[in-house]
């Protein structure tokens, strides 16, 4: 006999709780790190700066770990900028940001992915998993670039959802590569943000910002489209039901 894609109440209620939960969780170290800043980043720099030589992986894991309990990005590579320049700065941003988005993706996988998945049932599942397979890198690329949204809780939620831990590596190297050099460089300035620098990477983060934007934009109409059935990618009206 198969299985009733609607599961009862008393075998889903297990999983939402599960979610509701993981969901307060992420919340309460939202809310302690990033609004009551719990953590101080200067004193995280002073003691990352006395271990020396190693320096800086010291700072890509200790870093990779505070974003993950959302510490400000901005804030920990601004601090990679100040101690280690904006060259070296920026691989070591850059590698924090692929370290964070790997732990905080397997910690959704691990805490959300089959929650979420009996939730959302074998039809949905299916088709997450076949945007997934088509576009999930990229869509990792894009959410880099559109401001305002927590790449942290984002990478959570990605994994929730099943996202390959090395899409979510490829793209948050790719995706975050500009913006580790914009606030690289903004700490690596920050005693003079009029030098060349400091208005290359101002410039950057404009450029990012309208790119994120747009993307985010056309997604969102891409998506309303499929949802409205509004018009094929050819230009051609959708056949309308009836």
């Amino acid at each position: 006999m198969a299985d009733d894609p609607e599961l009862p109440a008393t075998r889903r209620w297990p999983h939402m709780l599960r979610l509701v939960l993981f969901v307060a969780a992420l919340l309460t170290l939202f809310y302690l790190v990033a609004v009551s800043k719990v953590i101080d980043p200067a004193g995280v720099r002073a003691a990352v700066s006395a271990t020396g030589p190693a320096a800086p992986l010291v700072y890509v894991v200790v870093s990779a770990g505070l974003a993950a309990v959302f510490v400000p990005g901005p804030l920990l590579a601004a601090g990679s900028g100040v101690l280690f320049g904006p060259l070296l700065g920026t691989f070591v941003t850059l590698g924090s940001t692929v370290l964070t988005a790997v732990i905080a993706a397997l910690l959704g996988r691990r805490a959300g992915r089959d929650s979420a998945r009996v939730l959302l049932g074998p039809d949905w599942s299916a088709r997450i998993d076949s945007q997934i397979q088509r576009r999930g890198l990229w869509a990792v690329v894009g959410q880099r670039f559109v401001p305002g949204i927590s790449d942290a809780l984002a990478s959570y939620a990605f994994g929730a959802f099943g996202m390959p831990l090395w899409q979510m590596a490829v793209g948050a190297f790719v995706g975050s590569a500009p913006r580790a050099f914009v606030y690289t460089a903004l700490g690596a300035s920050i005693s003079d943000l009029s030098s060349p620098l400091g208005y290359t990477a101002i410039a950057v983060w404009c450029i990012t910002a309208i790119i994120g934007a747009f993307a985010a934009h056309r997604g969102y109409r891409g998506w309303r489209g499929r949802r409205e059935g509004g018009p094929l990618p050819g230009g051609e009206d959708r056949p309308t039901p009836g």
